[in-house]
């Protein structure tokens, strides 16, 4: 999976949670605090995709570099060929 998709994902669930932390009643702290330590986990989660995104990027960046390095050494002239003229075949 991409991590862009990862990402997103990850910030659905994030959401998701934090829409049932309001609607669920206060008065169950063992609950709440098991849906703070799943959020908590999750930002984790998308801090490390991140981070591994972008040395992705790094990486990818880095590798077009050197290519585009390796294509601009100039090539060897070679000379055209040409088949036989009109005047060669008619003579």
């Amino acid at each position: 999976m991409k991590a862009s998709k990862a990402l997103k994902r990850l910030a659905h669930v994030e959401d998701l949670l934090s829409d049932v932390m309001e609607r669920y009643s206060a008065g169950s702290l063992d609950i709440r605090k098991q849906l703070l330590d799943a959020k908590a986990a999750v930002g984790r989660a998308k801090d490390a995709v991140s981070v591994e995104e972008s040395s992705e990027k790094t990486s990818a960046r880095k590798k077009a570099a050197t290519k585009k390095a390796a294509v601009k050494v100039p090539r060897a002239k070679t000379t055209k060929k040409h088949g036989p003229t009109k005047q060669d075949l008619e003579g």
